[in-house]
């Protein structure tokens, strides 16, 4: 019998503590119990474009279109087709720490439904044939006459949408800017020219180096009961000795102040204004840049909105808003702009000034967005995909369920004087990065 380790640790609004197994390969299992119909099967891998590098960037990505396309067991489609006409949710998404792929389903008869979910998902996971002819033969971009539409041409296409957009451009260039050498500066998606000729081995070796036992956690989310339940989602996940991987460590990079601008077939301007945040597991770090985001660019109550488009004495800006995303190494926060493009530098200066008057915050304003992460962290045990989330995220990125309660201290705690001294921190405008894109330049 396989030695597991069993930790149960206590979950925010739910009735019971989460259930942790820890297997002897490394492979976590996680159930966390909520009543009701519904039940949510996912695993997350540790790997996305933080394990890429130049000649594989955007493998994540098209690995996880790939890894539908069937097994020994079940042909391309199966997958999909059997669980959806069971009621079934089935998708996957690829970040820069990690990917997950999960089912949310009705339990149907006497669990049936859960019991096929569990089998075909794990099959899925750990048996993916990735067939010449599902991922469609190398071809060169310059090429006209390939007629071939497999996956690569659905991905080719879906990065070449995204290219064309201002938005995606202008990120980008702020994106690539904040980093000297971490490989969070690459694209997640990837380029066109790299997913046209990659190879299947390449596909597969990358796919056998990083989808390990200890590399993968497997999350249940329902009414179920646990010792039947292990017991599928172990036979399902039969890694078969397959070996595990070492975590790949990087530094992260010195903010450094920097201004690029670039040109585009667009009537507008566009702007983002970039800096480097905190690591994910720093929770009140996060926390304080979570409240200064509610603060000064989410939705039409925030303060970007208010003065710069509602009470603004001209009309220079069409949208304004920011935006923080939490990483392993380091997050980013953003604030973005679209923007008549005569009055590029007045521009980007008003936008520089509402972040530094995040430091004259008052109590009230404070005490609003906390109230306000506070109804979202609640709603996110509210149904099991958003539990699953949760649980995904922390087990994956920071390797600490745990710090799902921290977190909720932590916003019980957090205090102006600490908000505002984290804020300074992160947002110092001699570290920003100011990525604008303009119209081009008529002769």
């Amino acid at each position: 019998m396989e030695n597991i380790k069993k930790t149960e640790i206590r979950y925010p609004f739910l009735p019971s503590p989460v259930e942790v197994y820890e297997r002897e390969n490394g492979h976590k299992i996680v159930f966390a119990k909520k009543e009701g119909g519904l039940v949510n099967i996912s695993s997350w891998v540790k790997t996305g474009s933080i394990n890429e590098n130049d000649e594989i960037n955007g493998i994540s990505h098209f690995l996880e279109h790939l890894m539908f396309k069937g097994t020994h067991k079940h042909p391309a489609g199966y997958f999909d087709r059997t669980l959806e006409a069971k009621g079934a949710i089935v998708n996957a998404a690829t970040w820069k720490d990690y990917t997950y792929y999960y089912v949310t389903l009705p339990k149907g008869p006497e669990n049936s439904y859960f019991y096929e979910a569990i089998e075909l998902h794990g099959d899925m996971m750990l048996d993916p044939v990735i067939p010449e002819e599902e991922i469609g033969p190398a071809f060169s971009l310059d090429d006209n006459n390939v007629k071939e539409k497999r996956e690569r041409h659905v991905v080719i296409e879906e990065i070449r949408m995204r290219q064309d957009q201002p938005w995606t451009k202008v990120y980008n260039e702020a994106n690539y800017n904040m980093y000297k050498t971490h490989p969070y500066k690459r694209d997640v998606i990837g380029f066109a020219e790299i997913i046209a000729s990659v190879s299947r081995e390449t596909i597969m070796d990358y796919y056998r180096k990083y989808y390990t036992p200890n590399n993968i956690t497997t999350i249940v989310a329902g009414e179920f009961d646990s010792g039947e339940i292990l017991e599928k989602v172990i036979s399902a996940f039969d890694f078969k000795g397959r070996q595990n991987t070492e975590k790949n460590h990087f530094e992260l990079d010195t903010p450094e102040a920097k201004y690029i601008e670039n040109y585009a077939h667009i009537n507008t301007g566009f702007s983002i204004i970039g800096w480097l945040g905190p690591v994910a597991c720093s929770i009140k770090e996060n926390i304080a840049l979570e409240i200064a985001n509610i603060i000064l660019g989410e939705g039409q109550s925030s303060r970007l909105y208010q003065n710069l488009i509602e009470k603004a004495k001209k009309p220079v800006f069409n949208v304004v808003a920011s935006d923080y995303y939490s990483f392993r190494d380091g997050g980013n926060f953003f604030v973005q702009a679209n923007f008549k493009p005569e009055y590029k530098d007045e521009a980007v200066s008003m936008l520089k000034d509402e972040v530094e008057k995040l430091s004259e915050t008052g109590e009230r304003e404070f005490k609003k967005a906390v109230k306000k992460l506070k109804v979202r962290f609640a709603e996110s045990a509210e149904t099991v995909s958003d539990i699953a989330d949760t649980i995904g995220y922390y087990m994956t990125v920071c390797d600490n369920i745990e710090l799902v309660e921290e977190y909720q201290k932590e916003l019980e705690n957090i205090n102006l004087s600490e908000f505002k001294n984290l804020v300074k921190k992160y947002l110092p405008l001699d570290s920003a990065v100011v990525s604008v894109l303009m119209p081009e330049k008529k002769d």
